[in-house]
């Protein structure tokens, strides 16, 4: 047996260790994805040779190129980019299987995924064929799930193999309309397909709004149509604190008061049930207060100037003073003249 070089793939296997985010694909998607690229290495290697000139030795004492442990390597380094964690794991655990298959096995079994990933490693399952045991996936007229859904887990190990259907189809063979389709008329005494009912119908037994026969949540049935429920209007709605309903097609959302209000009923500064400090109620809206015209003394310090906010003010000091330990003072450059007495820095002398 061979021995191939598989330093670079160790290497990986312990960079992935250490990346914990790193993806993981499905067992049989990457034996899949393997054979699929080893069949483009041979067929990308299809004409080469050993290129020494001497055809003739080459063949007599290292056998063709065409079943060579050269051309074997060609193909495996190029299988699996670098990046691919999965796909180099996969091919490092199974390099006696590939050997085999290279050496012994390509005559007996050409299609080199059904003997590797579905025979040798279990990974994969035939198509219409799912789970530990390739049971066999429900069919019925049409195919596979009734030819309107797909078997879950064909073609690998997993799944449970019930049908999932087509949107507008339900049921064990998705031969049934789901809630919110109708079956079409057909005019040739074959099953019409499912097609979409109004929006605001669950059951129904045409496409207009008014052959609604059931109402989705958030709907009520009358004469036929299904009419809005205003959640917002018969309290059923569930909004919290500092917020308003707002009624929508077949629900309520619930949206953020304004914030000159302590809880509201509506948008705006004129729905608040009461007026969120720094506001005052005048006429019918909270609106803010002015505290810097309306306080005496809103900011005690020297030099301060107030400065009004909606809902509340804060002071600064006054142009052309900057703040230093909690005082504004004149923003002056410090004095670099050594020659110059406190007193002329001061007074400009």
């Amino acid at each position: 047996i061979m021995s191939w070089d598989w330093s670079f793939l160790h290497a990986l296997l312990l960079l992935s260790e250490l990346n914990a985010v790193m993806v993981q694909t499905a067992p049989c998607q990457t034996c899949r994805k393997l054979t699929d690229s080893f069949i483009q290495g041979l067929e990308r290697t299809a004409n080469k040779n050993f290129g020494g000139g001497n055809t003739a030795w080459e063949e007599e004492k290292l056998a063709k190129y065409a079943r060579s442990e050269t051309r074997l390597l060609e193909i495996v380094e190029a299988a699996c980019e670098k990046t691919e964690f999965e796909c180099n794991r996969l091919l490092e655990q199974i390099e006696d299987q590939v050997e085999t298959w290279w050496f012994h096995r390509q005559e007996e079994a050409p299609d080199l995924f059904e003997w590797l990933c579905i025979e040798q490693l279990r990974l994969c399952c035939p198509p219409g064929h799912y789970g530990p045991d390739c049971k066999e996936c429900l069919s019925g007229p049409g195919g596979i799930c009734g030819g309107l859904g797909r078997c879950e887990g064909e073609g690998t190990r997993l799944g449970d193999g019930d049908c999932v259907c087509d949107p507008g189809y339900s049921g064990h063979l998705c031969q049934t309309c789901a809630d919110g389709y109708f079956r079409e008329k057909s005019s040739n005494n074959s099953i019409g397909a499912c097609a979409a009912c109004y929006h605001s119908c669950k059951k129904c037994s045409g496409p207009q709004d008014y052959k609604c026969l059931d109402c989705k949540p958030g709907w009520i049935l009358h004469d036929n149509k299904c009419v809005d429920v205003d959640e917002c209007g018969t309290e059923l709605a569930r909004c919290p604190t500092n917020t308003y309903c707002h009624n929508t097609d077949g629900s309520y959302d619930c949206r953020g008061c304004d914030q000159a209000c302590v809880g509201c009923m509506g948008s705006g500064p004129a729905r608040c049930k009461k007026c969120a400090r720094g506001y005052r109620l005048k006429g019918a809206k909270c609106l803010d207060v002015d505290e810097c015209s309306e306080r005496t003394i809103a900011c005690p310090g020297l030099n301060e100037a107030c400065i009004n906010e909606e809902g509340s003010f804060h002071c600064e000091c006054a142009e052309g003073f900057i703040r230093r330990d909690s005082i504004c003072v004149e923003n002056k450059p410090p004095n670099t003249s050594p020659t110059l007495p406190p007193v002329a820095a001061y007074t400009g002398v």
